[in-house]
């Protein structure tokens, strides 16, 4: 087995998994998380702590993932996961309207950017953009899809970034 699948999961007080037959659930205060269970793995859960094993015979490609994922689940529901956005370009804004997003990233018409269930999005500033959730891939992949729509260009670096983002920008042509 894998050293990052031999490591045991604490689970935080007020977090409480249950192992089902085909998946696996994590509830806490932040919500529930549920995962299917993987092939040739087995998880334990006594006294506050989860343990990842193999099943006799099985490969030991999944062990390492299995552990990784409900690590997630566990820090998502205790702690939740956010990224934040930044809006970089002259006129380029974003605000809250209701559940939708209003961006306005020099396009001929705002772009409306519906949040999915479980994610929440705020603006503290017209040109930031803090994503939050209890899933890691979901949080995730909802920033990659703001982002997207306007990502950072390479001569000025107008667009979306992730915050902190670094952008390599290149020098212009000259005549």
């Amino acid at each position: 087995m894998s050293r990052v699948a031999k490591q045991p999961i604490s689970l935080p007080k007020g977090v409480e998994m249950t192992v089902a037959n085909d998946s696996i659930s994590v509830k806490g205060p932040k919500g529930t998380l549920s995962v299917h269970q993987l092939p040739g793995v087995s998880v334990a859960v006594d006294n506050g702590v989860a343990t990842i094993s193999l099943v006799d015979g099985a490969d030991d490609k999944f062990g390492g993932t299995a552990r990784a994922l409900l690590s997630n689940m566990v820090t998502g529901v205790s702690g939740g996961y956010e990224r934040k956005l930044e809006l970089v370009g002259v006129g380029y804004r974003a605000s809250m309207q209701g559940k939708s997003l209003n961006l306005s990233l020099g396009f001929s018409h705002p772009v409306v950017f519906d949040a999915p269930e479980g994610i929440s999005i705020e603006t503290p500033s017209q040109t930031e953009v803090l994503i939050k959730g209890a899933d890691k891939q979901a949080v995730g992949q909802v920033a990659a899809k703001i982002r997207g729509f306007r990502p950072p260009e390479p001569y000025k670096g107008k667009g979306v970034r992730y915050a902190g983002e670094q952008i390599t920008l290149k020098e212009a042509k000259k005549a």
